[in-house]
């Protein structure tokens, strides 16, 4: 349950408070493990702040997890603190040079209503998949980032006239899958969406032999999936969302004027209770515990 982080990083003692052990690298030299090298491709809004709710669920792992923050050369990143992106963050080709990475993970962002030609970085992001495919083990999206993933695979999104927005009921499909096999079999998960893949044309898929599907919510569709070749793992949500997060979108989008998105299904917004805590932790230990045994050089 470790994770190494520069000293003094600015989210360390809220990990720690979380039972989330954070070492420096001279510190988790002195143990002779190597550990995973997870490349984060953060676009969500004021990145900075959203790093802990990846932090946590990565850093439950036993594993130890070296992160890489990775930031877009073709994006402005207007709402994050641009001097923490500068000590913090690299580039792609950067990353590369510097030993690569053993999974990638990206996140959502607030483009889903917009057509992916149309975002001034999908062009430079494009780019990083087709190597990430080749060159990386696993590939995770989250929520945007599963949907531009399955975008690289041929699968388009749809826009729909309401947001999925709350906490949603979902189905394990799949109790042999490595990375999902061992959810339970009704499990919820926080979504915040304006897009997503219809059912029939990912069962479409499914039949072709292009992906795998491993989860189903009634009232979501199918949120999570993988390529077959096993290099991209697609989840619609966003398991890794603190309790209060959906909350804060609502008000968000409220202030913004918004008339189209209602309050956040199955979650009281005066008293919200957490019923996905447990999946984020398992899906993204075993998302990691797959990638450690997949990864193609000895740990």
């Amino acid at each position: 349950m470790t994770v190494i982080l520069p000293e003094n990083y600015h989210v360390q003692k809220a990990l720690e408070k979380r039972r989330v052990f954070c070492y420096t690298r001279e510190q988790a030299q002195k143990q002779d493990i190597r550990p995973l090298r997870i490349g984060i491709l953060n676009i969500m809004p004021k990145a900075e702040a959203y790093e802990f709710s990846l932090l946590f669920p990565l850093g439950r792992s036993i594993i130890q997890i070296e992160p890489v923050w990775i930031r877009l050369k073709s994006h402005s990143y207007s709402s994050s603190n641009l001097s923490h992106l500068d000590n913090y963050y690299i580039t792609f080709e950067e990353a590369i040079r510097n030993r690569g990475f053993d999974g990638l993970l990206v996140t959502g962002a607030p483009v889903e209503e917009k057509e992916f030609e149309d975002i001034n970085y999908w062009a430079e992001f494009t780019d990083i998949l087709k190597y990430a495919r080749e060159n990386i083990v696993s590939t995770l999206g989250i929520c945007w980032g599963g949907l531009a993933l399955a975008r690289h695979l041929g699968i388009n999104k749809v826009v729909y006239k309401k947001k999925i927005f709350g906490v949603y009921e979902g189905k394990n499909l799949d109790r042999e899958h490595p990375v999902t096999g061992e959810l339970d079999d009704i499990f919820y998960s926080p979504q915040s969406r304006h897009a997503g893949i219809p059912d029939d044309l990912l069962k479409e898929r499914e039949t072709a032999g292009e992906v795998r599907l491993l989860a189903w919510s009634a009232d979501a569709g199918y949120f999570i999936f993988e390529s077959t070749d096993r290099r991209f793992l697609m989840h619609l949500g966003h398991p890794e969302y603190e309790t209060e997060r959906l909350i804060q979108e609502y008000r968000r989008d409220l202030e913004g004027g918004r008339t189209d998105v209602n309050p956040p299904v199955n979650l009281d917004t005066e008293n919200p209770v957490n019923r996905w805590r447990s999946h984020s932790v398992e899906f993204f230990l075993q998302w990691l515990k797959d990638v450690y045994i997949r990864t193609p050089y000895e740990i």
